[in-house]
């Protein structure tokens, strides 16, 4: 069954290139395009359109406008297109914020670097949004992987949490439940541009009770803050004397995700002593699973996100599948439990 795409954008080359690219994928069809907000949500309300890609600045009504108007009616699945710039960032996760489901650079070649690589990677956010959009429901998660955890919050050191499509908004749903006397480090890996990570971090600490930071290398663990990983390069534990250090750097210089979770997870599974919980929340691909393994042989409790509140469940689904999860939650269920520590 064909996938049916709706685009928005008032830049005529831009709608060409995207249609072009969403065309040649034999699962995809293009039905149509708006040139501003206002066009977008009348013809969303008579295409019903399996999901929509939204660019942000457009005359007469923006995306970030026209995002919220849509939800109003529909639960489609939006794409936005982004300038990575600080000031995309602070609009992209208004539109977050706002409804839409996740977002791509406008630039192509802030996507990859080769064609095929461009439209393999639009193309699989596409489909993975649009199938997620038509489940109506979501199957039951077995009692056994429900069960709550024997040991107590309060055994914890550390938390670690991955994400990435859907995570900006699960992120910040977890985050805002904590208090400010969260009593250990969160290390938090999201798959998010270099130019995003900062603007993020910044944003979840204005809202949350907790301190949130973008890492720097060299950073000493302390209780109570929240350490993002930056965009563009990878993060490491390191234990030094009686200190866990992040260590930033850009090693491996060649890998699918940066940066990417299991790097982060497994590098805390060898460096780190203390009991770890680990968190997979909503994303595309399987980023995580090795690392959640590794943590788990040392001990560590590892949680997934559920298949209806993820976004794309990806991620939380190879952690399932792998047997790993010792809780399987709303990503509210999921704030709640970790805010009992």
């Amino acid at each position: 069954m064909m996938i049916k795409v709706f685009v928005v954008d008032d830049s005529s080359f831009f709608r060409r290139r995207i249609t072009e690219f969403l065309s040649s994928h034999p699962e995809i069809e293009v039905i149509d395009y708006a040139v501003d907000g206002i066009e977008a949500v009348d013809k969303v309300r008579k295409l019903k359109p399996d999901i929509i890609t939204m660019d942000i600045e457009m005359p007469r009504m923006n995306g970030i406008d026209a995002v919220k108007q849509i939800r109003k009616f529909s639960n489609t699945p939006i794409l936005m297109f982004s300038t990575l710039t600080e000031e995309g960032a602070a609009a992209t996760f208004d539109a977050l914020n706002a409804g839409a489901s996740d977002f791509l650079p406008k630039k192509f070649d802030e996507i990859a670097k080769e064609r095929n690589e461009i439209i393999t990677t639009l193309c699989d956010r596409v489909i993975s949004l649009a199938k997620k959009g038509k489940m109506s429901t979501a199957p039951k998660v077995p009692d056994v992987l429900k069960r709550v955890s024997s040991t107590s919050m309060s055994a914890y050191q550390l938390a670690v949490i991955g994400a990435s499509t859907g995570g900006p908004i699960a992120i910040e749903k977890v985050l805002k439940t904590l208090p400010a006397s969260f009593p250990i480090p969160i290390v938090l890996i999201q798959h998010m541009p270099a130019s995003f990570t900062g603007a993020f971090a910044e944003r979840l600490n204005r809202m949350c009770a907790v301190n949130v930071v973008e890492a720097k290398d060299g950073d000493v663990l302390k209780n109570g803050v929240v350490y993002i990983a930056p965009g563009g390069r990878q993060m490491r534990l390191k234990r030094n004397r009686r200190e866990n250090v992040l260590v930033v750097n850009d090693d491996p210089p060649q890998t699918t995700y940066r940066p990417s979770v299991d790097i982060t997870f497994e590098s805390i599974a060898s460096e780190y002593t203390g009991r770890v919980l680990a968190i997979i929340l909503t994303g595309m691909g399987n980023d995580g699973c090795e690392g959640a393994r590794a943590l788990r042989a040392k001990g560590a409790s590892v949680w997934a996100q559920d298949e209806e509140t993820s976004v794309v469940y990806g991620m939380p689904m190879h952690i399932v599948k792998a047997n790993l999860a010792d809780k399987v939650m709303s990503v509210d269920e999921i704030g709640t439990s970790l805010a009992r520590h």
